[in-house]
């Protein structure tokens, strides 16, 4: 039993610690990651057009799902179809990728 209450400690804390305001005052890019985000969402979208969509996909998404594991968050829009990964230290956006490769974003 101390175990499982352990585990739904750690998974508790992992949801307060996540920040969506910060998040969204320090996302970052890198060069490389547009070109990724291109190739996993099968598009040509510019980095400004990359970077409002990934803004207002975090902002519009609750809090509920994001998820920090390890040095990770990850921010789930089922709305949108799609995950984002986010470096935990830095803000920079590592990948993106589809829930569903079917549907479109």
């Amino acid at each position: 039993m101390a175990d499982s209450a352990a585990g739904q400690e750690t998974v508790i804390e992992k949801f307060m610690n996540i920040d969506k305001t910060e998040i969204l005052d320090r996302l970052c890019y890198t060069e490389l990651v547009y070109e990724r985000i291109n190739k996993k969402l099968d598009s040509k979208f510019s980095k400004s057009e990359i970077e409002k969509m990934l803004f207002d996909i975090v902002a519009e998404t609750q809090e509920m799902f994001f998820q920090k594991i390890g040095k990770n968050i990850y921010v789930t829009s089922r709305e949108r179809n799609i995950k984002i990964t986010i470096n935990s230290n830095t803000y920079r956006i590592i990948t993106v990728d589809k829930l569903n490769k079917i549907r479109q974003i």
